[in-house]
């Protein structure tokens, strides 16, 4: 039988919210490589394994290496990723160097921190006569060269941005849709110090910049933000 590895979601930090399958496999790991500070202390002590590693820091060649010669040799390896994996999870290349090396992948999806945000709003990301899509990007920044928050704000769908709490206030610029449309930023979705800020476009990267929070935070934009303000049609599931 081939060597494998497990590729898990670690939830969006509460360690309840890591699925059943991915709980197990934490328990029963070996080898558990984590991703640094973004996963829940909590749930890397739920983990039995003889070996624990921080990733942070880590070249992809030293985190595949890490766990080659342990899956080869029949070992439960554990590639613990935050959220979902799906998501800004830079899982492909680690799976094409695994696999390259004879190393089977399974990946077990994790909830996303884009739902726990959701629901830290008490709303939908999609919601009848507000927003039938939803968009998640992220900005331009060290890794992506150009970014189209501009032209998909112009689409009047939710629009979820990650990797950029740092500068709200260029995002904010970009972005075509009225300065009065709801916005919210969600730091830390889940966790205990879980934090909302509320706003428009026009006004939410002030309000972010006064609470000092300038990382692990999503940004959200569209009227599922303040959904009785902005008004929705009843679902024909209760008509």
């Amino acid at each position: 039988m081939r060597a494998k590895v497990w590729i898990v979601g670690a939830g969006p930090g509460n360690p309840e919210l890591i699925t059943v399958k991915g709980l197990s496999l934490l328990i029963d790991a070996d080898v558990l490589i984590y991703a640094g500070s973004l996963v829940n202390p909590e749930l890397i002590a739920k983990s039995g394994a003889l070996i624990k590693l921080d990733s942070w820091g880590m070249k992809l060649e030293e985190i595949v290496t890490a766990m080659e010669e342990p899956a080869k040799s029949g070992k439960t390896v554990v590639r613990l990723h935050s959220g979902d994996p799906s998501l800004y999870g830079a899982i492909v290349e680690q799976i094409e160097e695994l696999e390259r090396r004879g190393i089977d992948v399974e990946i077990i999806p994790g909830v996303s921190s884009l739902f726990a945000a959701a629901a830290a709003l008490g709303s939908q990301l999609t919601l009848r006569g507000i927003s039938e899509s939803l968009i998640v990007t992220r900005p331009a920044g060290k890794t992506l060269d150009h970014d189209q928050i501009k032209e998909l704000s112009r689409l009047g769908a939710t629009l979820v941005i990650f990797l950029g709490t740092d500068k709200l206030g260029e995002i904010t610029q970009k972005l075509a849709c009225p300065g009065d449309t709801p916005a919210a930023v969600v730091y830390h979705a889940s966790w205990p110090d879980q934090k909302i800020i509320r706003g428009t476009v026009a006004d939410i990267a002030k309000k972010v910049l006064d609470e000092g929070i300038d990382h692990t935070a999503l940004l959200i934009i569209g009227g599922v933000v303040d959904p009785r303000r902005t008004g929705y049609t009843r679902s024909y599931l209760y008509s």
